[in-house]
C-alpha cells in the first residue's frame, strides 16, 4: 500500500488500516507522518508513529514507536541521505525465547508468516474477498519473474496435450515459502518435459499459484493455471450473486484476470460443483466467454478450462465426457477437463460427436492418480488410462500426482518412486523441447537438496527446498540396450556442482557395444553468432546452427566384458562467446522498507525488505549478504561480509537477522551472479546501511 501525506498547516498526517492474521491482530493501526522544521536549519526528520490497538478492548495496550529519519541536504533536488536510522522506543522489552514485535507489521500481514515475517503466497477465501482485491494488495513476493519459454513444438501446435493438476494435502505447504523452506523431503516436480500446462489446485475460492511454480515452468515452456472454484452450499449462494447479471459476473471475470496479470500465470480452471439456478446457470457461457476473451487480450497464449461439474439445466451431474449437456461451457471457453469415472465407450462417444471434430486437443480427459471410484488405471496403473485416452486422440489431465509422495512411508524414497511413475507413463508422453536464446546453462539443479553447492563448494549445510533455484530439467528416462545392458539418467542430491543435485547418466554397457550414448537434454537454440562449446578444455566454433541435443557419451577403455558405469555431470554451459567481452551493469536503487524488530532470547532481530534494480535476463541469482559497520564498542572494527540467503530475483526478504545490540551502523550489500556463473566486481555491487538505538520507556 503506497501512503500519501496530505498537508494539513505545517502537518502532514495519513491514517491507514491494516488487518493481519489472528496471532498478531491489529484491530486499527493508525500511521501519522508528522514533518517538523528542526532548529533553523535545512535539516529535517520524519517521524513515523505507529500506535498498536487492542482488538477486543479497543484500547491503547501498548505503544511502540518507530522513528524513521531522513536528512535532506541543502540542494534543489532534495536527494536523500543514504543511510536509515531507526529509533526503537520499547516500553518493556523482555527476553524470552519466542520472537516479541518490537513495531507493527507497516504490511499487509496475510503475505507474510506471523513468526518470521517470511513471505507467503496464499489463496482467497470469498467472493467478498476476490472482489476487493486490487493490484496494490498483490503480493510482491509472489509475482512471478521468469517469462513464459518458447518451445518445439508450440501448444497450439501439440495434439495431444498433457495436464498435471497439482492437488496435494490442501495446498500451500513448503512451496507457499516464497523464499523457500527448510525440508528435508520435500515434494519437487521435474518431468516438466512431459507435460504441457500445471494447475495449482486447492480448496481456496481462488487458488494463486505460488510464483515458485510458475517460475519453475515458465522456464520450461509449461503454462500455468489457477483454480476458481465454488462448492458446497455456501458455493451456490457465491454463484447466485456473481451469475445473477452482466455487471456482477464481468467484475468477477475481470478480478481473475487482473490477478492472472498481476501474479503472471497464464490462465484458470473454472469449476463450479454446486447446482446453479436458471439465471446463473444462462450466465455462466457468459461468463466463461467474457472471462477467456479477456485473458486473450492481457496475457496471450493464456487458457480458460471448465471442470466437467454442472450441466445445462443447472443440476450437478458430473458427466466425464463431452455431450449435448455441458457443451455450452465447452464452446465459451478454450477447453473441458472432464471427470474421472468415464469409460472406454465415453471416450468413443465422445471422439464420434459433432462438437468435438477439430478440438479433440481441448478435450482433457481427467485420470484420478489416487484412483477413487470405478475408474481406468490409477497409481501405479495410470498408465492403462493414459494409453485408452490416447488411443482416441485426446489431451489428458492428470490429477493429483502427488500420490506418489502421500502414499510412500519414508519419503526420503520418493525421487525413486518419482522416477518409476513417470517412467510407466513416458511411452503415451510426448515431449516437448525449451527454445531459447544463448546462453544455455543448467546445473541440473531440482529445487532442493541436503546442501546448496556453489562450484562444487558448500555454500549452505542444511536441508533446503526452493523451486526458484530449480534449473532446466534434463529429460529422466530408463533405456534398454542389447544383451543386458542398460541405461538410465536421474538426479543426483548426492553430489553437486551448484545447486542441490547434479544429473547422474549411469548403467551398463554390454559386451557387444563399444559405447553407448545418452541425450538426457534436449534443446532448441538457435544462434546467428560464434558460438563457444566447452567441454573441459576443448572448443568449438558455430554459427548459424541450431543445437538440437547434447550427448554424453561413455566408450569402453578395453576388454570386451558387461562393464558398469556412473557419470555425474555437474553442469552444461552453451555461450555466446561475444556475451564475455560486455562489462557488467551496477546494482542501482537499493531500498530498504517494511522494517520488523523482533526480541528473542538475548538476541535482536532485524526483518526488513531489500530491493533494488538489475536486468532479471542477466542474473542467474544474486548473493545478500550483511556486516556491522559500527556497534556500541567503537574499539570492534567492523565485521567481515556474511551469507544471509541467495535472491532470484531484485526482491529478498531479510528475515530473523541476528544484529548486535543498540546502537549499531550495519550495511546490506546485493551480489549480482552471472547467468554464465561470473560475480560481478565488488564495485558493481549493491549497499545500503542502516543505524539503528533503542530507547525504552515507561508502559502507556
Amino acid at each position: 500500500m503506497e501512503p500519501r501525506l496530505c498537508q494539513v498547516g505545517t502537518e502532514y498526517r495519513l491514517s491507514t488500516e491494516y488487518r493481519l492474521s489472528t496471532e498478531y491482530r491489529l484491530y486499527r493501526l493508525y500511521t501519522e507522518y508528522r514533518l517538523n522544521r528542526l532548529y533553523n536549519s535545512t535539516e529535517y526528520r520524519l517521524y513515523t508513529e505507529y500506535r498498536l490497538y487492542n482488538s477486543t478492548e479497543y484500547r491503547l495496550y501498548t505503544e511502540y514507536r518507530l522513528y524513521t529519519e531522513y536528512r535532506l541536504y541543502n540542494s534543489t533536488e532534495y536527494r536523500l541521505y543514504n543511510s536509515t536510522e531507526y529509533r526503537l522506543e520499547n516500553s518493556n522489552v523482555t527476553s524470552s525465547t519466542k520472537n516479541e514485535p518490537i513495531c507493527a507489521f507497516p504490511f499487509t500481514a496475510k503475505h507474510y508468516d506471523p513468526d518470521t515475517t517470511e513471505p507467503i503466497s496464499s489463496g482467497l477465501q470469498s467472493l467478498e474477498e476476490l472482489l476487493s482485491w486490487k493490484r496494490s494488495d498483490a503480493n510482491p513476493f509472489n509475482v512471478a519473474t521468469v517469462p513464459l519459454a518458447n518451445r518445439e513444438p508450440s501448444l497450439a501446435s501439440t495434439p495431444h496435450r498433457t495436464l498435471v493438476s497439482h492437488d496435494m494435502m490442501g495446498g500451500y505447504l513448503d512451496d507457499r515459502f516464497l523464499q523457500g523452506a527448510e525440508s528435508d523431503a520435500p515434494y519437487v516436480f521435474y518431468h516438466w518435459q512431459y507435460i504441457d500446462v500445471f494447475n495449482y489446485f486447492s480448496h481456496n475460492t481462488v487458488t494463486i499459484p505460488p510464483s515458485v511454480w510458475t517460475n519453475a515452468a515458465h522456464r520450461h515452456g509449461v503454462i500455468v493455471l489457477g483454480t476458481f472454484i465454488t462448492e458446497w452450499t455456501d458455493g451456490g449462494k457465491m454463484c447466485e450473486v456473481f451469475l445473477k447479471e452482466e455487471e456482477s459476473y464481468r467484475a468477477v471475470a475481470d478480478r481473475l484476470v487482473q490477478i492472472a496479470h498481476c501474479y503472471g500465470f497464464d490462465g484458470w480452471l473454472i469449476n463450479i460443483e454446486n447446482p446453479l439456478g436458471e439465471t446463473a446457470v444462462k450466465n455462466t457461457p457468459l461468463f466463461l466467454r467474457y472471462l477467456t476473451d479477456q485473458m486473450h487480450e492481457r496475457v496471450p497464449g493464456s487458457m480458460v478450462l471448465w471442470y466437467d461439474s454442472v450441466l445445462e439445466n443447472g443440476q450437478l451431474k458430473w458427466q466425464n465426457e463431452l455431450n449435448p449437456s455441458n457443451r455450452v461451457f465447452f464452446s465459451a471457453c478454450d477447453g473441458i477437463f472432464t471427470n474421472y469415472n468415464w469409460t472406454e465407450q465415453n471416450l468413443e462417444g465422445m471422439k464420434a460427436y459433432s462438437a468435438a471434430q477439430g478440438r479433440l486437443a481441448d478435450i482433457f480427459v481427467g485420470v484420478d492418480v489416487f484412483a477413487r471410484g470405478e475408474v481406468v488405471g490409477g497409481k501405479l496403473e495410470t498408465n492403462k488410462a493414459l494409453e485408452m485416452i490416447r488411443k482416441h486422440d485426446f489431451s489428458t489431465a492428470i490429477f493429483a500426482p502427488g500420490w506418489v509422495y502421500e502414499s510412500i512411508p519414508d519419503k526420503n524414497d520418493f525421487r525413486k518412486e518419482q522416477d518409476k511413475f513417470w517412467s510407466l507413463l513416458s511411452d503415451f508422453l510426448y515431449v516437448h523441447r525449451p527454445s531459447s536464446p544463448l546462453p544455455f546453462v543448467s546445473s541440473f539443479c531440482q529445487g532442493a537438496g541436503t546442501s546448496l553447492y556453489w562450484r562444487g563448494q558448500r555454500e549452505v549445510d542444511r536441508s533446503w527446498f526452493n523451486l526458484d533455484a530449480q534449473e532446466l530439467q534434463p529429460l529422466y528416462y530408463r533405456e534398454t540396450l542389447e544383451g543386458e545392458g542398460w541405461l538410465r539418467t536421474q538426479g543426483c542430491p548426492e553430489d553437486a556442482w551448484s545447486g542441490g543435485s547434479s544429473l547422474l547418466v549411469e548403467g551398463v554397457l554390454p559386451s557387444m557395444l563399444s559405447k553407448v550414448c545418452a541425450r538426457p537434454v534436449i534443446l532448441f537454440v538457435i544462434t546467428c553468432v560464434c558460438v563457444c562449446v566447452c567441454a573441459r578444455c576443448s572448443q568449438l566454433e558455430l554459427q548459424g546452427c541450431a543445437l538440437r541435443d547434447v550427448c554424453v557419451s561413455v566408450r569402453r577403455d578395453g576388454g570386451d566384458k558387461d562393464t558398469p558405469f556412473k557419470c555425474r555431470v555437474g553442469e552444461i554451459m552453451i555461450l555466446d562467446a561475444e556475451s564475455l567481452s560486455v562489462a557488467p551493469l551496477p546494482v542501482q536503487s537499493v531500498c530498504l522498507y517494511d522494517v520488523v524488530w523482533l526480541r528473542g532470547a538475548n538476541k535482536l532481530n532485524l526483518n526488513a525488505t531489500l530491493r533494488w534494480r538489475y536486468p532479471a535476463q542477466l542474473v542467474r541469482h544474486f548473493l545478500v549478504y550483511w556486516r556491522r559497520l559500527r556497534g556500541p564498542d567503537p574499539r570492534i572494527p567492523s565485521g567481515k561480509l556474511a551469507l544471509i540467503g541467495r535472491a532470484y530475483c531484485p526482491l529478498f526478504r531479510v528475515t530473523e537477522l541476528t544484529v548486535p545490540e543498540p546502537p549499531g551502523l550495519l550495511e546490506l550489500v546485493v551480489e549480482p551472479v552471472s547467468r554464465e556463473g561470473f560475480r560481478v566486481p565488488e564495485s558493481q555491487w549493491g549497499r545500503r546501511s542502516l543505524s539503528y538505538t533503542e530507547e525504552r520507556t515507561d508502559q502507556s
